[in-house]
């Protein structure tokens, strides 16, 4: 097939935590031209949780060869107390605490919050990135992000986004970028993959505002841009399904538009990496990646880890 397998991990990872640093970027300057003039002056594009969350899930996938629950957790936890600043939500602390305080299991902890219905939230689909990779060929992939995703998120919603999410890198990683991009099975896919009613219908909704060409306004009014992974990753979707051929069209459009703007950023451009590989992002922008070493190697290490044989 000729897919250089690194290259598209390595656009994953490094696309996810650019789109999560440059959206962050964006809060503060929402317009174009500015934005970029700011990033090119920029001497270290710092991310935010989205993907330390993200590294966290690549440490204990690396560690342990899969999903190990307790690991997985353990891990967040510690890299949360180490770096309490990067902009967490209310959800994972809490848990973390509660684990801490009151010896609970980590998917214990997440059940009881928000009444005992756990969050929905995008904070599992912000971070997904390296089970999409890691996963990208096997039957469990909808397992593996489900549980990846329930030590924070034990909302079916929470977690079917995040599968979701998964499921859409995991076909970047294995689409051709020197091809026609497929966008009618690419999001007839999405749909079918979908096991929550609410995230089904989005993903619908995603494939008619693309295919009817409304404008990135529009559509984040259409599909919503706020923190519930409903809300949010519909819109990451159509950012990328909107500039499938262009890194730097796909982050702008999802950054651009009001919301969640990190987290749109991180989901539209893992996908985005995972398709087009590390080639199609900025070399400025990469190297000036806050922590890209650590990034660049566990990418190439779940790379290295995937031989293409998990089942």
């Amino acid at each position: 097939m000729g897919i250089d397998l690194k290259a598209k991990y390595l656009g994953a990872m490094v696309g996810s935590a650019l789109g999560d640093a440059i959206g962050e970027l964006a809060f503060h300057c929402p317009e174009k031209k500015r934005l970029s003039a700011l990033v090119d002056r920029t001497e270290k594009l710092i991310y935010t949780d989205d993907t330390a969350m993200a590294i966290g899930l690549a440490e204990s996938i690396l560690e342990k060869g899969g999903i190990d629950l307790q690991h997985l957790g353990d891990t967040f936890s510690r890299n949360f107390h180490r770096e309490p600043w990067r902009g967490y939500a209310s959800g994972p602390p809490t848990i973390f605490s509660m684990v801490r305080s009151r010896g609970l299991f980590y998917v214990e902890a997440a059940k009881s919050l928000f009444g005992g219905v756990g969050s929905m939230g995008n904070g599992a689909a912000m971070r997904i990135v390296p089970i999409g990779l890691f996963f990208h060929n096997s039957e469990h992939l909808y397992e593996e992000a489900c549980a990846s995703a329930e030590v924070t998120h034990s909302n079916p919603m929470g977690m079917d986004g995040a599968a979701v999410q998964a499921f859409a890198i995991s076909r970047g990683v294995k689409l051709d970028p020197q091809k026609e991009f497929p966008f009618d099975i690419f999001i007839q896919d999405l749909i079918g993959f979908a096991r929550t009613p609410e995230i089904r219908e989005k993903m619908k909704l995603v494939q008619t505002s693309v295919t009817e060409g409304i404008s990135p306004g529009m559509a984040a009014d259409r599909l919503g841009r706020s923190v519930a992974v409903d809300e949010s990753l519909p819109f990451a979707i159509y950012s990328f399904l909107r500039y499938p051929k262009s890194f730097e069209d796909c982050l702008f459009c999802a950054i651009l538009n009001g919301g969640d703007r990190d987290t749109l950023g991180a989901m539209a451009c893992a996908i985005s990496g995972a398709y087009l590989g590390n080639e199609a992002i900025p070399k400025s922008w990469h190297d000036k990646l806050e922590n890209g070493e650590i990034i660049d190697r566990l990418a190439f290490s779940l790379a290295e880890l995937d031989n293409g044989t998990r089942g």
